[in-house]
């Protein structure tokens, strides 16, 4: 899985690309936002994210800018960067092309547009760690390197993929972190500390996040109610649906159906 950031600061675009598509058909998982440049740098550095989607235009400090302080502190040398804009200027994208922008996408974005550009942008990540460890193998600062898994394409470890198959099989019913433990014959302290450790999400937070992406997937569909929804991703308590569902979205779904304009839904 490859962690993203998201750099924007129209919340509304930004919980938009949050919770309207499907990052894990991407092979990504959102690990973090950021509503400006300054903001943006703090979390490459905590987050340590392997692409970021920064917008050009913010305020404190523009997407360019950020792009800049980050290669020349060293944070952004590992990751890929794609650029939003709702403008179409010549200048602005010969200067991200400059500084290896992998794409530069204009608003509004198609969802099309966004998985190919995520496709690139993870060949480019993948080709930078070949070339990094080719050159620590070179220096003498890597000893041996793997030749056969340089050419893989960094996944999950064996535990946390099939920990993320059982959410993705099993989200709509119940879970426990006995379950994983009886089906992998690990601790569930292992697990969670594995699993915090390669997605930065708790495993229960993972699951509550992955019920609430498939629950927004099914109110883009106009005919069903939100409670029968809540209960179809896995929420057999309505209000803890509609809580769990505000700390995320930071909206009711009736409000997310206005807000994104899909119709409201009977609850």
């Amino acid at each position: 899985m490859y962690k993203v950031l998201l750099v924007e600061d129209e919340e509304m675009i930004r919980q938009g690309l949050r919770y309207t598509f499907d990052w894990m058909k991407a092979g990504c998982i959102v690990a973090g936002e950021a509503a400006n440049g300054e903001e943006g740098l703090k979390q490459l550095r905590a987050l340590q994210p392997d692409i970021v989607i920064v917008d050009v235009n913010m305020p404190l400090m523009n997407g360019l800018t950020m792009i800049e302080r980050a290669l020349a502190d060293q944070l952004g040398e590992m990751c890929s960067f794609i650029i939003l804009s709702g403008y179409n200027e010549f200048h602005l994208a010969k200067e991200a092309i400059h500084l290896g922008v992998t794409e530069y996408l204009l608003k509004p974005l198609e969802e099309h547009q966004l998985y190919e550009a995520l496709e690139r942008a993870k060949q480019q990540v993948e080709m930078k760690r070949k070339l990094n460890a080719v050159r620590q193998s070179a220096s003498g600062d890597q000893l041996e390197v793997n030749p056969i898994l340089m050419e893989l394409p960094r996944k999950s470890s064996y535990y946390v993929s099939k920990m993320i198959e059982y959410v993705q099989e099993h989200y709509a019913e119940k879970i426990s972190m006995n379950d994983l433990v009886n089906r992998l014959g690990m601790s569930a302290t292992y697990l969670n500390q594995k699993f915090k450790q390669e997605t930065s999400y708790t495993f229960n937070d993972f699951l509550n996040r992955y019920r609430i992406q498939r629950s927004i997937d099914k109110l883009k569909n106009e005919d069903e109610k939100i409670y029968a929804i809540a209960e179809e991703v896995g929420f057999k308590d309505y209000k803890y649906f509609i809580t769990t569902f505000k700390k995320y979205v930071h909206c009711t779904p009736s409000q997310f159906q206005e807000r994104f304009g899909y119709r409201t839904g009977k609850t």
